[in-house]
């Protein structure tokens, strides 16, 4: 399953860049990922029609009203996803306003990282590590038992 990391109208901040970019080459390790910011909402809408034109597609979308799973809930998601024949999975971090209600009802997943608000930067960051621990979870690495 190729993964694509999305960020909808976030800012850059240089040491959260280098700490994600971390986890990021991690994950690579296990799936082929790439990330793609975005500017607009319209534009996610646009790619999402796109993959899914293409093929099988688990959409997640980060947003505060979504469940809260646990490292390894959400490892048997992607996991699931992966083995059910999922071919891509989109993970998104929406614009600083928050989906609109009309793209809420295109995911299959909606995730909440937590009860607080968090920057886009933190935001991507704690995914890219939540990723990266669910496919040591599913390859039964030592890294989530560690922690």
């Amino acid at each position: 399953m190729k993964l694509t990391l999305i960020t909808v109208a976030a800012g850059s901040d240089r040491a959260i860049d280098n700490l994600a970019g971390e986890y990021l080459k991690r994950i690579c390790r296990y799936a082929p990922l790439d990330e793609l910011p975005l500017k607009t909402e319209r534009e996610f809408l646009e790619r999402v029609e796109r993959e899914r034109k293409e093929g099988a597609v688990l959409l997640v979308l980060l947003d505060s009203r979504g469940k809260l799973l646990t490292s390894e809930e959400f490892a048997a998601a992607l996991g699931g996803a992966r083995d059910g024949g999922k071919r891509r999975a989109l993970l998104a971090i929406g614009p600083p306003d928050g989906w609109s209600p009309e793209t809420l009802k295109l995911a299959d997943m909606t995730l909440s990282l937590g009860r607080m608000t968090l920057p886009h930067q933190l935001a991507r960051l704690v995914l890219a590590e939540q990723i990266y621990r669910a496919f040591t979870i599913l390859a039964g690495h030592p890294y989530h038992s560690g922690h």
